[in-house]
């Protein structure tokens, strides 16, 4: 016998978002699970191919490979925004060129990556001249680097775990991360902290790191989750997460 059955919006009634996630990042999925925590909000990841050492050459790669991994999202429903998980690849490749990979497999949908997005942040908080924390090596700190002065960020100091390996970002400890904040956070010409990488488990200590240093500081995941919500129409305040989470674009 047929069952009867009706139909409703599904889980994702307010926002369906998308996110490419590096086969190589092991934080990302678990820090935005804990910070987009609302009814009817629904996220969806797909992987890209990446490099197990992060350089100029593995992320420019991973360009290619974008428009297979949108394939792999749900395409049942609308996606409200799709985000690119890379901030270093998206310097090195390009926002534009990131955008437009996505694009070419989606037309029409909203998309973000975590430079344009921390770029967004400072600018919502009046961050103009910001302390930067990296793990990567000096080349590809560099792209980064670039890419926020050329936007018209002064950098106040920078510091970076100089690390090639993924494997060994990830296991960088968040008190490691939380004593580079401080450190680099100290400078009288700071008025907040970016911290790179999605990789990196930032997410659990910023709001220790804020209050100690009462200056916003921005991690690459949250800034994401962050203009993601933003982008998709969502302008909920998500408190206990770090200042730009209560903060509207």
């Amino acid at each position: 016998m047929a069952l009867s059955f009706e139909t409703d919006q599904g889980l994702s009634s307010r926002a369906a978002l998308g996110l490419i996630v590096l086969q190589t990042d092991e934080t990302i999925e678990s820090e935005f699970k804990w910070m987009i925590d609302l009814d009817d909000v629904c996220l969806y990841h797909s992987r890209v191919p990446s490099g197990e050492e992060v350089t100029q050459q593995t992320l420019a790669r991973m360009e290619a490979e974008i428009p297979r991994a949108v394939n792999l999202l749900p395409s049942g429903t609308p996606l409200s925004v799709i985000g690119y998980a890379c901030t270093s690849g998206s310097a090195v490749i390009g926002e534009d060129r990131v955008a437009k990979a996505i694009t070419s497999a989606r037309p029409g949908v909203a998309t973000t990556n975590p430079i344009s997005a921390a770029k967004a942040a400072l600018q919502a908080l009046g961050v103009k001249r910001p302390g930067f924390i990296t793990p990567y090596v000096a080349d590809v700190s560099l792209a980064l680097r670039d890419n926020l002065e050329q936007a018209g960020f002064v950098i106040s100091g920078f510091s970076s775990f100089e690390q090639i390996e993924e494997k060994v970002v990830t296991r960088i400890s968040p008190h490691s991360v939380l004593d580079g904040i401080l450190d680099i956070g100290a400078g009288q010409d700071c008025d907040g902290v970016f911290v790179s990488c999605t990789n990196l488990r930032v997410g659990s200590i910023i709001e220790e790191a804020e209050k100690r240093l009462s200056k916003p500081v921005i991690s690459s995941n949250q800034a994401l989750a962050w203009h993601m919500l933003r982008l998709a129409g969502i302008n909920d305040p998500i408190a206990g997460k770090g200042s730009l989470l209560k903060t509207l674009l």
